[in-house]
């Protein structure tokens, strides 16, 4: 079924005014109402079918500033269009200036009056979603759980997001590093700033300055175009270096330069352009050992490390699970377009006796298969079960039946697979070290780790 089109309330106590108004817009298939004084105007406008108001600002009763300020205090997302006459055009700049959205000064032709009230429309829609977005992802960034650990978390973002320090977030993988940094993010002063989140250990060592930085074009082969560095992307918000301990140790020096200083220098360029952005940096490593063994500079890491913010493991508050798996639950059934499921008891208690090496993302994972695979509303322990990944050929007392495989690829993957899990296990979870061991790029090994599942 279409959806009607949009009405539009004209508010003049010019009755031939209003006549005009109502077949320019009705011609353009927009519906109309209308008011004779700012107060009928005012009431009609709080109706919710209303989409845009066309306000004359000289009216009995009540004038079209004072209706202005009382629609957008009791109806903020609702477009206003200014009418004035001649002498009102300084009024009718003020009006705009406290938030309508453009006038109109008499006489007006009928094109300029559909074009205003149609941007005004695309714009309020625009603000609309915009709104959404911001809502979906204050959703999906919540810091759940009522453990003391979390309850501390939440704790010192409260008390650093509105100032500018550099934050360093620690933690295993999984644990919700990123989520940390998008909390700081929008409860900070710069939450209307962009977010821009950059990987460093995913990007090939010989990309980094140019991902960081930007390029001119020209500058390497491949540089077709001149493009701008993530600091120069996140100007005015917030930049993420997510796994910065990753970062190779030339770069180290130039990204403390870029702290220091504020200007970047594309590669290839020669000028200096200013930045300003809040730094937030991740890891999973102990960077303060990597200082140490001198495969990170001390003068960054003092740098990025004025606050910590570790999140711990999940194995670490488990009672959290309370808060998460109905959470994920909810999320997953908006996601995927299906009911939302409940957990059964034993469902629960099978949860909180898992180890969970890959922490709360790997929760919400099996918890979004299961919710797929589940026959019922109720979410089984065998539902969870057949949602955990388990490696092919798998035999009971967890060692491997390697000729059970159907193909060499999936013999090839198991064995690729436990290999780089058991380095890993060596290298105590470091990427970077596990990468130089076994002789692959790290770029590589994160790839990998992806597909295995293993990060």
């Amino acid at each position: 079924m279409p959806q009607p089109s949009p009405i539009v309330l004209i508010v003049d106590d010019q009755r031939a005014v209003r006549e005009e108004l109502v077949f320019a817009l009705g011609y353009h298939g927009f519906r109309t109402r209308e008011a004779e004084d700012g107060e009928d105007g005012l009431r009609q406008a709080l109706d919710p079918e209303v989409a845009a108001v066309l306000l004359d600002i000289k009216m009995p009763k009540m004038d079209g500033l004072e209706v202005l300020g009382k629609v957008h205090e009791l109806r903020p997302g609702l477009p206003v269009v200014m009418i004035s006459g001649h002498g009102d055009i300084d009024t009718a700049v003020l009006a705009v200036k406290k938030g309508a959205y453009d006038f109109l000064q008499k006489p007006f032709g009928s094109d300029r009056v559909v074009v205003s009230i149609k941007n005004a429309l695309s714009a309020a829609a625009l603000q609309q979603e915009n709104q959404a977005l911001r809502a979906d992802l204050e959703q999906d960034s919540q810091l759940l759980g009522r453990s003391e650990a979390m309850t501390a978390v939440r704790s010192t973002i409260d008390k650093v997001a509105r100032t500018d320090v550099a934050v360093l977030i620690t933690g295993e993988n999984g644990t919700g590093k990123e989520m940390v940094a998008r909390r700081l993010h929008l409860q900070s002063r710069r939450s209307r700033g962009p977010f821009v989140a950059i990987n460093c250990a995913a990007i090939p060592a010989e990309l980094v300055e140019s991902e960081l930085f930007g390029h001119e074009k020209g500058a390497f082969t491949g540089a077709t175009h001149t493009r701008a560095g993530c600091f120069e992307q996140g100007h005015g918000g917030t930049l993420f270096l997510d796994e910065v301990g990753d970062m190779p140790l030339a770069m180290q020096s130039k990204l403390l330069r870029t702290l220091q200083e504020r200007v970047v220098q594309r590669v290839g360029g020669k000028g200096e352009i200013p930045v300003d952005v809040r730094v937030l940096a991740a890891t999973n490593q102990d960077l303060a050992v990597m200082v140490a063994d001198k495969t990170f500079r001390e003068d960054l890491y003092y740098r990025l490390h004025v606050v910590r913010v570790h999140v711990p493991p999940l194995r670490e508050r488990l009672e959290d699970l309370d808060d998460l798996a109905p959470h994920f639950l909810m999320q997953v059934a908006r996601k995927n377009g299906i009911q939302k499921h409940r957990l059964s008891r034993p469902a629960v208690d099978w949860l909180r006796q898992q180890r969970w090496p890959g922490n709360v993302r790997q929760v919400r994972n099996v918890l979004e298969g299961a919710s797929i695979l589940s026959e019922d509303k109720e979410i089984t322990v065998k539902d969870l079960e057949a949602s955990s990944p388990k490696v092919p050929g798998q035999v009971p007392g967890g060692g491997t039946d390697w000729f059970a495989f159907s193909t060499l690829e999936e013999f090839r993957c198991a064995t690729e697979k436990e290999f780089i899990r058991r380095k890993l296990v060596e290298n105590g979870g470091n990427v970077k070290r596990t990468a130089e061991r076994i002789d692959l790029q790290r770029s590589n090994l994160y790839v990998k780790l992806d597909k295995y599942g293993l990060k």
